[in-house]
Formats: C-alpha cells, structure tokens, sequence
C-alpha cells in the first residue's frame, strides 16, 4: 500500500481579506500540474469566510457540489429556489448538471464561517441540476466513518452522480477505525482538524491530506481528537 502525503502547508491559495483559502488541487489563480485532482475528485478548497461576506451568485455546470460545515453556518440560495443554512454536522450536495447558478455568504454578521468545500466529477456531463442536505449527529459519527456521501444514498446520506463514497468521523484521542480498500478503489483521507497516524507509521495534522494507492486495510489512528473525511474512488 502506498501512501503519498499532501502536507496543509503546501497548498495553494491566499489571502483576500474576507476569504482566507486553501486549495488541495489546482483551483482558479493556483495551478500545480502535479496536483489536479485524484481520480474524481477534483476539489478540497478549505475556506475560512468573514461573517456578512461570502461568495456572490455565480454559475456551475456538470460538478457534483459537496459543502461540510467545520464552524458558523453558510447560507445557500440557487437557481433552482432552494434557500437554506448549512450547519456543523450537515451535509449539502449540489448537481450542478446542465447549469445552476447560486451564491454563498456566511449567515452571521459576527462569526467566521469554517469549511470543506468539495468537487467530484460527475459519471457524465448532462444531469439534471439538484440539491440535497442531511443532518448527521455527533453520536452516528463518533468513532466511526459514517457514510454521508454515495451513489446510491445509501444509510441516509446524499447521494452524487459518481461511483464515490464519502465518509466522515469524529474520533477521540486514542481511537482506531479501518478502511478496506478493495480491488480497484483508490482512498484520499483529508484531516479537517486534530491528528492521525494511517496505518500506525504515516502521521497527518490538520488540513493534512494523502492519497492511498493499493488494497487492504488502511487504519486510521487518533493521535489527538480529530475529524476525518475518507473518500473511497473508483
């Protein structure tokens, strides 16, 4: 099994003032060619949004959309008339599909907003646009690595146009959850916060990311409190 380390500190991204982000992959102004994506999944922008500001109505087309939540809330209008608040603990998806045009600000005027946002590639270009938001509690994610994301849906969580699974945990200093990464899967492990050890030699700290190549189980180590996402790639 091969595990190859993206450190936080060799991100892309910048400072705006109002947005402070970093870009796992190559995303608008920062171009790395060594680092466009793995497999379908194309985006881990970490954004840190001042409260009031955001990002104002633009356009998408043909990208499955995932928001999650670190700290403070976002707020979401589209196109397609949804408006809502993604919280801790929830999960947005949108299918931009044939195109969807939608806007995201921080829906407080005095905290900052904290969070993933994620893009994976559809199976094709041409869905329908959609949206989806699920509530996952901190029991359900508590370790263990709770499916939020699929193609199917499955155990409640919101489902993309892409053979994907996401999977997030909360895990207490000292806990251990395993992935079995089957023949022809390819796993990215991103920590959103705290630290980890894959596979009791390779350790990550917050924001660190790593891509796992091979098949078997791949342990996860809390070496202090942490969330975890783990995406499971065809």
């Amino acid at each position: 099994m091969e595990i190859q380390v993206r450190k936080a500190g060799a991100r892309g991204g910048g400072d705006h003032g109002w947005l402070k982000t970093s870009h796992s992959f190559s995303f608008a102004d920062y171009h790395d060619p060594k680092h466009m994506g793995f497999r379908a999944l194309r985006v881990i922008n970490e954004d840190f949004i001042a409260p009031g500001a955001g990002f104002p109505t633009h356009a998408h087309r043909d990208m499955e959309i995932i928001t999650y939540v670190l700290a403070g809330a976002i707020g979401h209008k589209d196109s397609m008339g949804n408006g809502s608040t993604i919280k801790p603990g929830e999960v947005q998806r949108m299918s931009a599909g044939t195109g969807v045009k939608h806007s995201e600000m921080n829906a407080s005027k005095s905290e900052q907003t904290h969070m993933l946002q994620i893009w994976i590639v559809p199976d094709r270009a041409g869905h329908q646009p959609g949206y989806e938001q699920k509530a996952f509690s901190v029991a359900e994610r508590t370790d263990r690595l709770r499916v939020v994301a699929s193609p199917d849906g499955r155990d409640g969580s919101v489902t993309i146009h892409q053979d994907a699974t996401l999977a997030a945990g909360l895990l207490a200093k000292g806990a251990t959850v395993t992935h079995t990464i089957a023949p022809g899967r390819h796993v990215w492990v991103q920590v959103a916060r705290g630290a980890v050890k894959l596979n009791n030699e390779i350790p990550l700290a917050t924001s660190d990311g790593a891509a796992v190549i091979g098949t078997g189980d791949l342990a996860i180590a809390a070496t202090d409190d942490a969330e975890v996402l783990v995406f499971d790639l065809a």
